[in-house]
């Protein structure tokens, strides 16, 4: 039988979405927000030829600046002021992720609630400013090495170059790390997906018209167009199958006197999900994959003989990419698991609330019960992240097509899409518990 909560969530409507004035403003407020962001990548970064940079990133957008490209919503290609985007801040937040589960410190910090999350955040930033910091300064000593046609992309190499271009983009980082957590706290969602997921839908239509006019000039039939429609469907159906699919570990807590009344006796779970990991494997993965791609581009004499040759082995559609790819994926599928739950931790927590798994002794057999379990849900949680990824692959090495429905963009998509549709149903359901206390009060005052 489904509980009061359910039933009442089954019974949203417009004309509650239409009431809940609260919702609609924080709504506004995102839009607005990503607009400002949208805005942002079309301001091109002083001291840059347009026209030169541009050149040159049409050679490029294979290697790791195409996939930077996508997660910035063409700020890289146009080298905006918005061009490092927030990965300056993804990097640092899983920096100090990794380092709480190997510094007792940062352990102690995780540990103490409310207190230790807020400085956490603000190392987090900290070293936000460190990355960026590098990140811009590298990237305009890249910028004074670019070449087209005899021509410099900056126009006036230099340390004022350099200086301003650190300031520029460090500025543009920060400023992003801000409208996101205004977008967490004042709107819907969570700011920082927000911001790529604006990056990367930005792109979608551009795409879609090149398919269509594949589609006219003959390059691509079009039962081949309306196959990959079909099949982006059935992708994203999957995804969102898989991305929900979770197992519930029943956890039963004991009963007990306080006093005169009984406390406990009642049944929880534990969910565990199939992808505990999310869309952290396939970056990874794919970064390390376009590094040697991207560092023979950025190298005017095409680098070493050894490094032109890891280039071939492991280009687009190659054997060995997929190989590589695959096992990478499936190696950080484990290793990002391992260290954002920790079954001893969770056996040592529900053992001291009393919360025990029935059949499991509690303590270490309950360790060992989750870690086995959790296991098998990355096995078949990186089978499914591995096809999702290698599907886009395959179809542009086998069949020639640009398929932009699939890969890392496609899982980000959906994910930030049922993450923001969660947070707004929870919106609605606050505010029609609030109309309901506010008849019951009613009623009770005309009783």
């Amino acid at each position: 039988m489904a509980s009061a909560a359910e039933q009442l969530a089954a019974n949203i409507n417009f004309g509650a979405f239409s009431k809940a004035t609260e919702l609609k403003k924080r709504i506004w407020f995102t839009l607005g927000a990503l607009i400002v962001y949208r805005l942002g990548t079309y301001i091109p970064l002083p001291g840059i030829d347009s026209g030169a940079f541009a050149s040159f990133f049409a050679n490029q957008s294979g290697g790791i600046l195409g996939m930077f490209n996508m997660f910035a919503g063409g700020a890289v290609e146009r080298m905006s002021i918005f061009a490092l985007n927030i990965m300056p801040y993804i990097s640092a937040s899983i920096i100090i992720q990794l380092m709480t589960a190997v510094a007792p410190s940062l352990e102690t910090l995780k540990k103490e609630g409310e207190s230790g999350r807020k400085r956490l955040n603000q190392y987090t930033r900290y070293l936000t400013v460190a990355l960026a910091l590098v990140q811009s300064y590298g990237l305009s000593l890249g910028l004074e090495g670019m070449n087209q046609a005899g021509g410099s992309v900056v126009i006036d190499p230099g340390w004022f170059f350099r200086l301003s271009t650190v300031i520029t983009m460090v500025g543009g980082t920060m400023f992003l790390m801000w409208l996101g957590e205004q977008i967490t706290s004042r709107g819907v969602g969570n700011g920082i997906s927000l911001i790529i997921f604006a990056g990367i839908v930005a792109a979608l239509p551009g795409a879609f018209v090149k398919i269509l006019e594949l589609g006219r000039t003959g390059a691509m039939s079009t039962w081949f167009i309306l196959g990959l429609l079909v099949l982006a469907v059935i992708v994203i159906t999957g995804i969102v199958f898989f991305e929900r699919a979770q197992r519930r570990l029943i956890v039963q807590y004991p009963k007990r006197q306080m006093g005169n009344k009984m406390y406990g006796g009642e049944a929880s779970h534990l969910p565990l999900k199939l992808n505990t990991a999310g869309v952290i494997p396939p970056i990874f993965a794919s970064s390390l994959l376009l590094l040697p791609l991207t560092a023979v581009g950025f190298s005017s004499a095409g680098g070493p003989e050894w490094l032109a040759t890891i280039t071939r082995f492991v280009a687009h559609g190659t054997p060995l990419y997929m190989v590589l790819y695959t096992a990478l994926i499936v190696f950080f599928c484990f290793f990002y698991t391992a260290i954002v739950f920790n079954p001893t931790e969770t056996a040592e927590n529900l053992k001291k609330y009393g919360g025990f798994i029935p059949g499991i002794r509690p303590g270490k057999n309950t360790a060992d019960y989750l870690d086995f379990v959790l296991t098998r849900l990355t096995v078949v949680g990186a089978a499914y992240i591995t096809v999702v990824c290698l599907l886009p692959e395959i179809m542009m090495a086998e069949y020639g097509a640009a398929f932009y429905f699939g890969g890392t963009s496609l899982l980000i998509m959906v994910t930030v899409t049922m993450d923001t549709v969660a947070q707004i149903h929870s919106h609605l359901l606050a505010h029609q518990y609030e109309g309901l206390i506010k008849k019951a009060k009613l009623r009770g005052r005309r009783g």
